[in-house]
């Protein structure tokens, strides 16, 4: 059996995005994305992070994959390249260890959502083709080259950038009549460790394609990137792989939406007078349409460990039922308790939180939502999470959401 080994490279002097790998995406370190897929994988022997930088490494460890050497600072840099660290990799493999794999795979961290089965389809590929380097992961391109133009100078005419033999101007041409092109994407690449040993290059000459679904073209850069994919990731329209449980679909009929209060309702915070009298803040626009999901036959109560009698008020306000004052253990006995006496089956109801003592009632509940700010151990918990920070508009995303739902079925 061939010794495959999935390597993923992470430096630590990320400028782009400060310290990106170890930042949580999705509530989950960066790099923990690319470490999942390489363990579902049935054919990858080894999993081995190459990093300059001892705290991405204890990360790595902490999910799962191997970091027996640092890498040197000199490969580390912003314009260093990929072959320099999977030759040292190599190396040191084989000089310290006596190791040396048939297989090499290039997961990189910047393309954390991948299809379930994508490692082991790349490496199936390249052992199906004897003559094969490399196998690359490619989508279809948004653009065509052949309607691309190049000008070397201001004031002179524009030139096509390629040609095509037996249609003279390919750039007025239907996009039908044109060949079909394809753009690697960060994904994945499968490697013959002969191609990086003999050719040193991570590609060679023969290069076969893993054709991806284009919907997972994503290529980490920037914050906004990050926030867009995020979502992407937490809407569930794509099968992938996670470094945590799979996240379900909002319930196809939802008969009750239980909020937490402090943090949902409220933005967590607390202002105390003098006379130890509190009172928080909540957006008033939370509540607008909570009455229009009642006439849709949703229910909705807020269920808190809060024992303020600020909880009842803003409940009255918010024309919602609210139980307060539950301990901290005790919210999902509590929870499951007003399912029992509502009879309403738990697949059927949603719960939104922020914090440890609400993780019990997303057990308890058929979909569990998160809000923006939650803690991180929520949102990996969670099946869903808002874009909206807990008492600034995360009620009212939550109710657009299932009624959104609720229009397209009548449709």
């Amino acid at each position: 059996m061939a010794e495959v080994i999935a390597l993923i490279p992470a430096r630590g002097g990320s400028k782009g995005i400060p310290r990106k790998n170890i930042r949580l995406f999705a509530g989950y370190p960066l790099i923990a994305w690319s470490v999942a897929a390489a363990k579902q994988s049935e054919l990858v022997t080894r999993i081995i992070v190459s990093t300059d930088d001892e705290e991405i490494a204890a990360v790595a460890r902490e999910y799962g994959a191997e970091t027996p050497f640092l890498r040197p600072l000199e490969l580390a840099q912003d314009r260093s390249t990929d072959l320099p660290v999977f030759e040292h990799a190599l190396k040191w493999l084989e000089d310290v260890e006596s190791y040396r794999p048939d297989v090499i795979v290039q997961l990189r961290p910047t393309s954390p959502i991948r299809p379930r089965s994508m490692v082991d389809d790349a490496i199936r590929i390249l052992a199906d083709h004897s003559k094969a380097d490399c196998v690359r992961g490619v989508v279809p391109a948004a653009q065509n080259p052949f309607k691309m133009w190049r000008f070397e100078d201001e004031g002179k005419p524009l030139k096509p950038l390629l040609e095509l033999g037996g249609i003279p101007e390919p750039y007025n041409a239907p996009r039908q009549a044109l060949p079909p092109v394809y753009w690697q994407t960060g994904h994945i690449d499968a490697i013959r460790v002969s191609t990086i040993a003999q050719k040193h290059s991570l590609t060679g000459d023969v290069i076969y394609p893993l054709v991806i679904d284009p919907r997972y073209t994503i290529d980490i850069d920037t914050l906004s990137d990050w926030a867009k994919y995020e979502a992407l990731v937490y809407s569930g329209d794509l099968q992938i792989v996670s470094p945590g449980q799979d996240r379900r679909h909002m319930p196809a009929v939802i008969k009750l939406v239980i909020f937490d209060f402090d943090g949902v309702v409220t933005d967590n915070l607390v202002i105390t007078d003098e006379n130890g009298r509190e009172s928080v803040a909540a957006s008033r626009s939370d509540s607008m349409l909570i009455g229009t999901l009642r006439e849709k036959g949703v229910e909705v109560m807020i269920l808190s460990s809060e024992p303020n009698p600020v909880v009842q008020a803003r409940a009255k306000k918010m024309k919602v039922e609210a139980i307060h004052g539950v301990g901290m253990q005790d919210k999902g006995r509590v929870m499951r308790e007003v399912l029992e006496k509502k009879k309403i089956k738990s697949e059927n109801v949603v719960y939104v939180g922020n914090d440890l003592n609400d993780l019990p009632c997303f057990e308890a509940a058929g979909w569990a939502v998160a809000v923006a700010d939650a803690y991180p151990q929520v949102l990996r918990a969670a099946d869903f999470v808002l874009t909206k920070t807990g008492g600034h508009g995360a009620v009212r995303e939550l109710c657009e959401i299932i009624l959104k739902q609720l229009s397209d079925k009548e449709k």
